[in-house]
């Protein structure tokens, strides 16, 4: 971000959550933003219990309620490590405190950002959950063009339901609030623990709710032992994601181990 500032370019994101979010943007001044609203659907888990989340097998975890997505983010999406990763591209993408970021989950995947400005209007960015929305948004920004995407028609959806998050359910929250806390090299380590942890639920060596365990116990190996030191180059940055994996893969025995 530093080096777009630096060349007078705007990145332009392409996640349907982030791309929302800078769209709603536009709606006012930068110094009277409150805070972003990231939506979630809630995944395949949304309704389950802390027990039913633990248990869950692979077939469940990949089926996801609302998007077609590749293995390895439908299980984020499972977790809700997509939106802990949100969460941490969005802190530097906009330029944001942890405390201006909230979570909400929204089963129908239809409003997929919203921003909250000093004088409490919020504005919110819709959509059928269809990529090809903000791919065709940032195509041609800052103007429009005729997308292929479904009209949205808020009649026949008739209703659009919003919750808390949980974050004792899903763990991932409170780890990526640590994270940022933390701050440094914390969320790299966080992405390449969820990498190593998601691969081996994938191959079936760690129940699902091994998943955040891998990734807090990694967090706690690395962060204590001054790996939280930001990287200052892409080698460092490397070499930090190299070192959580490894010490990810030498902890997943013993978070296997606990769950026999």
């Amino acid at each position: 971000m530093s080096h777009a500032t630096a060349h007078r370019t705007t990145v332009l994101p392409v996640d349907s959550e982030h791309n929302a979010i800078f769209q709603a943007l536009g709606a006012g001044r930068r110094e009277d933003l409150v805070r972003i609203i990231l939506t979630a659907s809630g995944g395949p888990f949304r309704t389950s219990t802390r027990e039913q989340i633990e248990n869950a097998t692979v077939e469940q975890a990949l089926k996801h309620p609302n998007w077609s997505m590749g293995r390895k983010i439908t299980i984020d999406s499972a977790t809700m490590f997509n939106k802990a990763l949100e969460i941490i591209e969005a802190f530097h993408l906009f330029e944001l405190e942890p405390g201006q970021i909230d979570v909400l989950v929204h089963p129908q995947s239809i409003i997929h950002g919203l921003v909250e400005f000093s004088d409490r209007s919020v504005v919110a960015q819709m959509g059928a959950p269809d990529m090809r929305t903000p791919i065709a948004h940032c195509l041609a920004w800052p103007h429009r063009i005729d997308g292929p995407a479904t009209p949205l028609d808020l009649a026949k959806i008739a209703q659009l339901t919003f919750e808390a998050p949980d974050p004792e359910r899903f763990p991932a929250l409170r780890l990526v609030q640590e994270a940022l806390r933390v701050g440094g090299a914390a969320p790299t380590v966080l992405n390449a623990a969820n990498e190593i942890a998601v691969a081996a639920f994938l191959d079936r060596k760690i129940p699902f709710g091994g998943i955040p365990r891998l990734v807090e116990a990694t967090m706690e190996a690395l962060v204590g032992n001054g790996s939280a030191r930001a990287p200052q180059d892409v080698d460092e940055a490397l070499d930090v994601d190299h070192r959580a994996r490894k010490t990810a893969a030498t902890l997943l025995p013993k978070i296997a181990l606990k769950a026999s």
